[in-house]
């Protein structure tokens, strides 16, 4: 018989502001399930990174259902884990962990997520040469689901060569040879020039890290842009590109559909994606309006 009553959980660093617990309380709301969603902060409990598989063993023993895992723990955690799905194997980056019948199994839903937004907000343009700008945890997701999406060709930029290099190898061996390539910013004039689209992977442009990621003449009509920063919903390189007749994509999709997908994964049960979508905008759009 299935639940009607959870408890699950998001471990990470700075988590305080996170959107995850209204998203998954406020759809479990609406299915008529109990649902409590913790933040298991590692700075507010002054642990490191490393003490994930002791926060995961405590939270097998106090009967969790389910966990999602961020920044920093998302590879750390996979040594902890009796076993990975296909897809968490192949980035190396677990986000959400199932707790079921003494096990602890790993999933990666930002690669899901990214690609479920990006079907259905960039649904037509072209993929045959794409720029990512950024190489870290939310990077090598998202790259892998533009060459799921059949992305041709992806080049990733980061500022730190190894961290690029490092991703475009392990893409080539997944999706074969030179469908990926890195390359260092000072080449990013002569890449967007010729690219189809980029894919933004920084954290620049969130409330934080306010600005561009890089100079706005770089920006052509010809180009999409997608943007994997949430908060806010409309980062200044959306708006710039959105004034500069580029399609464009914000982050609130992928948080919704990666929420949405572990929302599945730990209840078994078909979220409303379109509520959710709405619930977002809503909320991204109340911390926005009370930052500002």
């Amino acid at each position: 018989m299935a639940k009607d009553s959870y408890l699950v959980g998001l471990i990470g660093a700075g988590i305080g502001p996170s959107l995850s617990p209204a998203l998954h309380e406020r759809e479990a709301d609406r299915q008529g399930l109990r649902y409590l969603y913790r933040l298991i902060d590692i700075d507010a409990l002054g642990v490191g990174p490393e003490a994930v598989g002791d926060l995961l063993r405590s939270a097998r023993d106090t009967g969790y259902d389910g966990l999602n895992i961020t920044h920093p723990c998302k590879q750390l955690v996979i040594e902890h884990l009796d076993a990975l799905s296909p897809q968490a194997e192949a980035l190396g980056a677990v986000n959400t962990v199932v707790l079921e019948d003494g096990r602890a199994i790993g999933h990666n839903t930002d690669v899901t997520g990214f690609a479920a937004s990006f079907a259905r907000g960039l649904p037509d343009v072209p993929l045959e040469k794409v720029v990512q700008l950024g190489a870290g945890g939310a990077g090598a997701a998202v790259a892998h689901a533009t060459l799921t999406l059949g992305a041709e060709r992806v080049t990733v930029v980061d500022a730190l060569t190894d961290r690029a290099a490092g991703l475009a190898a392990s893409l080539n061996r997944h999706f074969g040879e030179g469908r990926a390539t890195h390359a260092t910013p000072d080449r990013l004039p002569e890449l967007l020039a010729s690219a189809d689209g980029i894919v933004h992977a920084t954290p620049t442009g969130m409330a934080a890290h306010p600005g561009l990621p890089f100079a706005a003449e770089l920006l052509h009509p010809g180009l999409w842009v997608a943007e994997v920063v949430y908060r806010p919903l409309e980062t200044a390189l959306l708006r710039t590109a959105r004034a500069m007749g580029c399609a464009t994509l914000d982050g609130g999709g992928m948080a919704v559909f990666q929420a949405a997908d572990a929302f599945r994964l730990f209840t078994g049960r078909e979220p409303d994606s379109a509520r959710m979508l709405a619930d977002i905008a809503e909320m991204a759009g109340v911390v926005e309006s009370s930052a500002g």
